[in-house]
């Protein structure tokens, strides 16, 4: 039995990346190890993916192992064929090479990522029932102290008027880290009201499942 409590955590957003890493092919296995020419990726380090599998584009992951032909993607699984069938995954790893922290935060709200479901009924039936279909948009918000000194608020304006994926990530207490690929969308106007602490929200729109990490 264990639990976790959030205070003393931290969040980062990506701030600079290495140029994309093409691979030609990428590995059904518990592990994905994707195929390279010329990397110069070192364990441990962090790389956004964009992959011809849906499920694995715009997906943060860790590297495990890495050579100048091959790199392991830790913990993507990709062995079900189902969800990535063979030979269809091919695309780019960007190593995120600076992140800039976001202080100030006063509140993180989660917002979907809930079942969907179909009502199904047939005409013997005295009563429908459900089947699960796909899961509602994902969305994480942040709620901050308005300071447009902080060195992170070019970096996530630039991340809003790209309109391209970006990383993120979330560092526990204890030393877990929860890794986000994710829209960025911020906030222009703060919000205002007499007797409280000016704010601006920074909201991530999630593009793929989160992946977590124990160091």
């Amino acid at each position: 039995m264990g639990y976790k409590i959030p205070n003393g955590g931290t969040f980062q957003h990506a701030a600079t990346y290495v140029a994309a890493l093409t691979f030609s092919a990428i590995s059904n296995a518990t592990e994905a190890v994707a195929t390279v020419v010329g990397a110069n990726l070192a364990v441990g380090d962090i790389v956004l993916v964009s992959s011809g599998w849906t499920p694995l584009n715009g997906r943060v992951a860790r590297v495990k192992a890495a050579t100048a032909t091959a790199i392991t993607l830790e913990g993507i699984n990709t062995s079900d064929t189902q969800i990535y069938p063979a030979l269809g995954g091919a695309g780019s790893l960007k190593k995120v090479l600076t992140w800039v922290l976001v202080p100030q935060i006063n509140d993180v709200a989660f917002s979907g990522g809930d079942q969907n479901y179909l009502a199904v009924a047939f005409l013997e039936d005295s009563q429908s029932r459900e089947t699960p279909t796909d899961k509602s948009p994902a969305r994480m918000t942040l709620t901050v102290a308005d300071d447009p000194a902080q060195a992170y608020v070019p970096i996530v304006q630039a991340a809003d008027a790209s309109t391209t994926v970006h990383a993120s990530r979330l560092n526990l207490p204890g030393k877990d880290t929860i890794y986000y690929g994710a829209f960025t969308s911020w906030s222009p106007q703060p919000v205002v009201a007499r007797g409280a602490v000016m704010t601006r929200t920074i909201t991530l729109a999630l593009q793929a499942p989160i992946t977590r990490y124990a160091s």
